[in-house]
């Protein structure tokens, strides 16, 4: 066993033992990709709103969670998006991509 499986996980918890959001296995079942990116100048649900508007629109995008207090829009899609696909999608909303977080 590994140190990761070795440490408990919190029971109902949807993180890993290292504190991600989700590990391979959660990945693999869904059979797609999740990427993390940060975004500037999102500040109430509205901006989250127009956010996961776009970023919805990219073909293969099959989820988007944005979070104005972290700054943070985590994607599931069906395969790797380009960076630049996704920074499009939030300069359509009117927020700037900073990069993966």
């Amino acid at each position: 066993m590994t140190a990761e499986t070795d440490t408990p996980r919190t029971a109902g918890s949807c993180c890993s033992s290292t504190g991600s959001r989700h590990d391979a296995a959660a990945g693999a079942q869904a059979g797609g990709v999740t990427t993390v990116y940060e975004v500037k100048g999102m500040t109430c649900g509205h901006c989250e709103g127009a956010v996961t508007e776009e970023v919805s629109g990219i073909e293969g995008v099959t989820s988007v969670k944005a979070e104005a207090a972290t700054g943070r829009v985590t994607v599931a899609s069906a395969a790797p998006l380009t960076d630049d696909a996704v920074r499009a999608a939030v300069d359509e909303a009117g927020y700037e991509l900073v990069g993966r977080a």
